[in-house]
């Protein structure tokens, strides 16, 4: 099996990508974890172009990188950091060995996934379409329902966030 350009490029952004998220997860320092989020959404953006989903890849650098960090650099910013912090103690073995369950659940869903679809694409022809209208077809016929409750739910945030803003000045 050979692996071309785009192939090499995924499995570099996907570890660039998994690094990067371990950084975020391991600096004590809350702006540098916020600018390695940055860089993790980046590098996730990058998957997503390697794997022909350049709608997905625009979002992920608008909303995400975007608009998403710029919020948690506000509250970073806001927010007294010094104040309350205090560490849990964790063990380390609880923690391996949900990783590692985590991780062989990941591998056991990429697994299977990968089976279905080959089956899938065994067993019935694929329309050639475009990336957007893909999405937008499947979002506003299968997925109504769902995108409709995502969007009455950020409204509720939106307004509650407002008179929660309003009471305070």
């Amino acid at each position: 099996m050979t692996l071309g350009y785009a192939g090499i490029f995924f499995y570099v952004l996907a570890a660039m990508a998994v690094v990067s998220a371990l950084m975020v997860v391991t600096r004590k320092s809350p702006v540098h974890a916020a600018m390695f989020l940055v860089f993790t959404f980046f590098c996730v953006a990058g998957v997503y172009v390697t794997m022909s989903a350049e709608l997905l890849a625009a979002v992920q650098v608008l909303v995400y990188a975007g608009g998403i960090v710029v919020l948690f650099l506000f509250v970073i910013m806001l927010v007294p950091l010094g104040s309350g912090i205090q560490r849990l103690p964790v063990r380390r073995g609880a923690v391996a060995i949900l990783l590692a369950g985590l991780l062989a659940v990941a591998v056991l869903s990429i697994y299977s996934h990968a089976v279905a679809s080959e089956m899938s694409m065994a067993t019935e022809g694929t329309k050639i379409m475009g990336n957007i209208e893909t999405v937008g077809t499947e979002l506003y016929t299968r997925y109504l329902l769902p995108f409709e409750v995502a969007s009455v739910l950020l409204l509720v945030a939106m307004i509650g966030a407002v008179v929660l803003a309003r009471r305070q000045v």
